[in-house]
């Protein structure tokens, strides 16, 4: 059938009917928050915080761009579990997501460049994983389900 809808595994349902979001996707939500997560974890230790934020962060320019960059995924983790309450912020959160992935990915590839991008860094790790993050909220049918709205 040309233009019906994909089927899911009645395992991919709660028990409200609604379709699960898939495993990767909080993955994809932790990647994004990473510098978020970094941030409680420092905060968390009080006596090592500054020099784990040192080590991961020794340009607080970058810690501040990894903040409002990490913001629609930490955000995501607040609306995901009301999204049956708030279905317009839901649908187009995808869209903020990637846009968010996009702007992240071309700062690593920009600094990537700028240092020569020589050798492998954990850089360029991240900017592989935020091509693969990017691919799959794009991509992903379950996934591209998840954010439309329970009639379609």
């Amino acid at each position: 059938m040309k233009g019906s809808a994909p089927r899911f595994s009645p395992d991919d349902y709660d028990q409200h009917g609604v379709l699960r979001l898939p495993l990767w996707f909080w993955g994809v939500l932790i990647l994004q928050a990473r510098t978020w997560i970094l941030f409680v974890m420092a905060g968390a230790s009080r006596d090592q915080g500054a020099g784990l934020l040192q080590l991961f962060y020794p340009d607080t320019q970058r810690f501040w761009y990894g903040i409002l960059l990490g913001l629609p995924a930490a955000l995501a983790f607040l609306i995901c579990g009301r999204r049956q309450q708030w279905p317009r912020l839901w649908r187009c959160w995808r869209w903020v997501l990637a846009a968010s992935l996009l702007a992240a990915l071309l700062g690593a590839l920009y600094s990537l460049w700028a240092q020569g991008g020589n050798e492998p860094s954990l850089e360029m790790v991240l900017a592989l994983l935020d091509i693969l993050a990017l691919g799959y909220l794009l991509f992903n049918q379950r996934l591209k389900a998840c954010f439309m709205p329970p009639e379609a």
